[in-house]
């Protein structure tokens, strides 16, 4: 596939175009500060943006404004977020939404997880690291999860124990694209389609974990 990687440090991102070189993928630019990531997303119309959170000129959270401003602008093109910390504060409307992932730069070195996460975010998927869906977890108090179907309560509480898609589909007999379209189902059953209504969703997962359900799965 055709993708663009923005990383400001110049070791990392010479090493993720060799990584993503050797997987087969066509690196069609790769830049180190937030406004020429824009200017080559619009140049080049890539399948998927790899995007460091933390970039010039602000080094800040000027990554994520970015990768917003990327899904204004081109909805189809996929984009995957990296960090070294996790930073939820510009990017909360994208999590969950089709074709957005977040990882920490750790999980790169996981080769074929980390491959299968850009093919799956370049294909309308969703992709969260398991420290990602923690820290939502944590940062609310949470209401019940009525509203969610038995198998879509299934599928949340694996996620929130930190399973991938995969291993989700081989615990409860399901493809990977039926757990995602279970995953599509609860963020917007919870609100987290809707910026305003984020919270929901991250209070019901922390309701999950502290009312000790893990042992609900069957």
């Amino acid at each position: 596939m055709r993708v663009v990687v923005a990383e400001d440090s110049l070791l990392f991102r010479e090493g993720l175009i060799r990584l993503l070189t050797d997987l087969g993928h066509e690196v069609a630019a790769a830049v180190g500060d937030a406004p020429t990531l824009l200017a080559a997303v619009d140049q080049t119309r890539p399948e998927l943006a790899i995007v460091d959170i933390r970039m010039p000129p602000d080094q800040e959270s000027d990554g994520a404004r970015a990768a917003v401003a990327i899904r204004d602008r081109h909805p189809a093109i996929g984009v995957l977020l990296l960090s070294q910390h996790i930073e939820l504060r510009h990017c909360m409307e994208l999590i969950g939404t089709p074709g957005f992932g977040y990882l920490l730069k750790d999980r790169v070195l996981h080769l074929d997880q980390f491959d299968d996460a850009l093919h799956r975010v370049a294909d309308g998927g969703v992709a969260l690291d398991p420290e990602v869906v923690q820290a939502l977890v944590r940062s609310r108090q949470a209401p019940a999860l009525e509203r969610l179907t038995k198998r879509e309560t299934q599928v949340l509480e694996l996620v929130a124990q930190g399973h991938s898609n995969t291993a989700i589909g081989a615990t409860l007999g399901m493809s990977d694209r039926t757990v995602e379209t279970h995953m599509r189902s609860i963020f917007g059953k919870l609100g987290l389609l809707d910026d305003a209504a984020t919270h929901r969703r991250v209070r019901a997962v922390v309701a999950y974990l502290e009312s000790g359900g893990a042992g609900r799965v069957s």
